[in-house]
């Protein structure tokens, strides 16, 4: 009997720690893609260290405000992940620069893979997320300087209901967080729910269905 429950235990915590980016066991392992003589970890090809330079590290631009006249909700999301920024491998964390214009939206998404935490630079966002059931409203108004986290996998969205534009940075708790923009993924999948399900779950006609489709 004790010996099902270690090993009850053991897998237990073998599935915990797999549900999150693996800790390193070297000092760094800059991603690049497949070669023949490159080492495989975590979803990318790791580098020969010998071959690393400074700029593996680097990521220029984060100053450059992003283009919020090019999206219909009035916001830009720069993410540095593992992709953009190939010495971030293994280490468990991407950055992202938010800029709003008056009245913009980062629309409610999730990050199945990273919690973030979000720093305010400029302006006043309205910011919030909902618990898993009983679907609990956090809800708080950053002003500038001001921290707010986001718990891993839960949806959550950031408002700037100021006259001027926001700006903000997040730290996210994962090299690949992942995006899950709800509107986008319910509405705009590919192929498409089947409208009588959505008519169904969000207790709306189907016309009204086949129009919010048709948005995505």
């Amino acid at each position: 009997m004790m010996k099902v429950v270690i090993v009850a235990i053991l897998a237990l915590a073998t599935t915990l720690v797999s549900a999150y980016d693996p800790s390193p066991l070297q000092d760094f392992c800059v991603a690049i893609n497949n070669t023949d003589s490159a080492v495989f970890v975590n979803g990318k090809f790791c580098k020969d260290p010998a071959t690393v330079i400074a700029n593996d590290f680097f990521f220029p631009g984060l100053n450059i405000p992003g283009n919020t006249a090019a999206s219909k909700l009035g916001s830009s999301v720069n993410l540095v992940n593992v992709d953009k920024l190939p010495g971030l491998n293994t280490l468990g964390i991407s950055l992202a620069r938010l800029d709003f214009a008056p009245y913009g939206l980062n629309p409610p998404h999730t990050h199945p893979r990273g919690t973030e935490l979000l720093v305010v630079m400029e302006g006043t966002l309205l910011v919030g997320f909902v618990t898993s059931n009983p679907n609990k409203l956090f809800t708080k108004v950053l002003n500038k300087g001001d921290v707010f986290v986001f718990p891993i996998g839960l949806i959550h969205f950031q408002f700037n209901i100021g006259q001027t534009n926001a700006v903000a940075f997040a730290g996210l708790s994962s090299q690949n967080p992942g995006l899950i923009t709800i509107a986008n993924a319910v509405f705009g999948s590919n192929p498409p729910i089947n409208p009588d399900v959505l008519a169904k779950a969000f207790q709306l006609d189907k016309n009204v269905v086949d129009y919010l489709q048709k948005q995505f």
